[in-house]
């Protein structure tokens, strides 16, 4: 489960900086040569989801906890915002919400 869960972790990363580049680009100003490491981490992304076992479904369901929690660890890091009780309760039921799917993987 470990395993797993550090490659969504990874996944969740590789999604974020894949539309960040461009929201860098579009409101920011930014170089439009930000499109292509953005569209090699939407690439890796994809991939990456790729290597889990489980019927994609299963998987989509269970990357969205991992998401969560991700982006707000983004939103804290990166963004500057400092996350409030509600954001980490949240992050911790989304967390909860995966750790059981991925239990029941194999299973049904």
């Amino acid at each position: 489960m470990f395993k797993t869960t550090l490659l969504f972790f990874v996944t969740a990363l590789c999604e974020i900086l894949g539309c960040f580049l461009p929201w860098l680009w579009l409101k920011r100003g930014g170089s439009i040569l930000l499109l292509i490491p953005a569209a090699v981490a939407l690439g890796l992304f994809v991939w990456l989801l790729t290597l889990h076992p489980a019927a994609s479904g299963r998987v989509y369901a269970a990357y969205g906890g991992v998401y969560v929690c991700t982006a707000l660890i983004w939103l804290r890091v990166v963004d500057g915002v400092k996350l409030t009780p509600y954001d980490w309760a949240g992050a911790a039921v989304a967390l909860c919400g995966m750790l059981i799917i991925v239990a029941g993987w194999g299973r049904a």
